[in-house]
């Protein structure tokens, strides 16, 4: 049997976080992934940058200094992006907060670690489709065909219940609940949080199509409720086809409608429809329930945008523009010396 690491190498307990740990609390693929890179690429920084040895390298060593020194490294010499070192130094803040949670010695290296500031990121406006003709082009972009049927569902799923990709795969049939006074979707959300959405009337009609095109009215309740067949065998549907399908209809849709943002992905729908939430005046608190968000900050900050109209109706209370009379004394003379003379200055 291989000898342990000892508890004071720094890099001693990453398998565990890595693969049971981070397993627990994340049911995404994508998130484990996140967190294994980040943690890859401090490896990285210590060995090939540092140049220190991984058998060597212990926690006293990652001190506020040394942590803010790979931050900055980061951005200034390795060229990521502020939201990637951000996301770089948050895995390593999680890993450290793991370690001490399991010694208690390593309590003040993880609260000197925690101490290192992330970057200041500037607040982005990501796009929607504003037009709400080009939104109903696009949702009535797949033909009356059988794999027509399954795009409509799927994209107007993602708009009609903001429910994200990687949620919309996980959906199985028992998930999908139509059979009842109000329908509505069970969602297994990130950080194994649930919720339930409910189902307007005009989606519980596609998705009875949709079943009876693709289980014959009588689907198996453990079954995906999206799904690919190769070879004869029925595959949970993977994101990334949810992605081709929606970047497909959007490359019909944009020759008629150029309004159309020029790379539309899944979330664009989910951000389209909670924007539009909260232009209609749905209290953000729902809004935020609906998305799975933990914190309304979150809906705030990504979704409460006002339209250029309700900018512009704003702006025009109040009487508007006010234009002074040709005719008016001037308060101040022409000359500069008398202004500042006026002022009080030489």
């Amino acid at each position: 049997m291989k000898e342990s690491l000892s508890k004071e190498l720094f890099f001693s307990m990453t398998l565990d976080f890595l693969e049971v740990y981070i397993p627990q609390v994340h049911n995404s693929k994508r998130t484990r992934k996140t967190y294994r890179d980040g943690l890859t690429v401090f490896r990285r920084y210590v060995t090939d940058v540092m140049h220190l040895s991984l058998r060597r390298f212990t926690f006293a060593q990652c001190t506020f200094e040394f942590v803010l020194d790979y931050r900055n490294w980061l951005l200034d010499v390795g060229n990521y992006k502020r939201s990637t070192v951000n996301n770089r130094l948050a895995a390593l803040k999680a890993y450290v907060q793991y370690a001490a949670s399991r010694e208690i010695s390593l309590q003040q290296v993880y609260l000197n670690v925690a101490e290192v500031p992330f970057l200041k990121l500037p607040r982005v406006i990501l796009p929607i489709i504003e037009n709400s003709e080009t939104l109903k082009a696009f949702l009535d972009a797949p033909p009356n065909t059988r794999l027509g049927c399954r795009d409509t569902l799927i994209l107007s799923m993602l708009f009609d219940t903001m429910i994200r990709a990687d949620e919309l795969i996980q959906l199985d049939v028992k998930d999908v609940r139509i059979d009842v006074e109000i329908p509505y979707l069970f969602i297994h959300g990130k950080g194994d949080k649930e919720r339930t959405v409910a189902v307007s009337d005009g989606l519980v009609l596609l998705i009875k199509a949709y079943i009876k095109e693709f289980f014959d009215d009588h689907p198996d309740r453990m079954h995906p409720f999206f799904f690919s067949t190769i070879h004869g065998v029925d595959n949970r549907m993977s994101e990334r086809n949810v992605e081709r399908i929606v970047k497909k209809y959007a490359d019909i849709v944009r020759k008629e409608h150029p309004d159309l943002p020029p790379t539309v992905y899944p979330h664009m729908l989910r951000r389209t429809r909670g924007t539009g939430l909260y232009r209609d005046g749905v209290p953000i608190e729902a809004i935020a329930v609906a998305m799975g968000h933990a914190s309304t900050q979150t809906t705030k900050d990504h979704y409460a945008f006002p339209s250029l109209e309700q900018k512009k109706a704003v702006m025009d209370q109040g009487g508007g523009l006010v234009i002074s009379k040709a005719d008016e004394s001037r308060e101040w003379p022409d000359d500069d010396e008398e202004i500042a003379r006026l002022c009080g200055l030489r």
